[in-house]
């Protein structure tokens, strides 16, 4: 059994999530490949007090990638789950708020 503090793993933070936290006032995180879309707004709702209006899941994954400094070290990245979380209209996380 989950509780809500699993169910978000991390906030990711690059120039999309920016540009769309801003814009279009979606906000995205990594969560466990077993979670649903439920439980994920459920957690967003309670941890940061906020109206969700739509979860969108983005699954990735696995992939072999090789090492910086080495042709033949292959390393195995793990999937990923991605949830897109699009807030009712004026409402924001402060978690992204200031990060450029």
């Amino acid at each position: 059994m989950t509780t809500i503090y699993d169910v978000l793993r991390r906030p990711l933070v690059t120039e999309k999530s920016n540009f769309q936290s801003t814009k279009l006032n979606q906000y995205t995180f990594e969560v466990p490949v077993s979670v649903n879309k439920a439980q994920i707004k459920e957690a967003v709702e309670s941890l940061f007090d906020v109206a969700v209006e739509r979860v969108n899941v983005i699954i990735l994954p696995a992939k072999r990638t090789r090492r910086a400094r080495s042709r033949r070290l292959r390393v195995r990245r793990s999937a990923m789950k991605k949830a897109v979380v699009t807030l009712a209209e004026g409402q924001s996380i402060d978690v992204f708020e200031g990060v450029k």
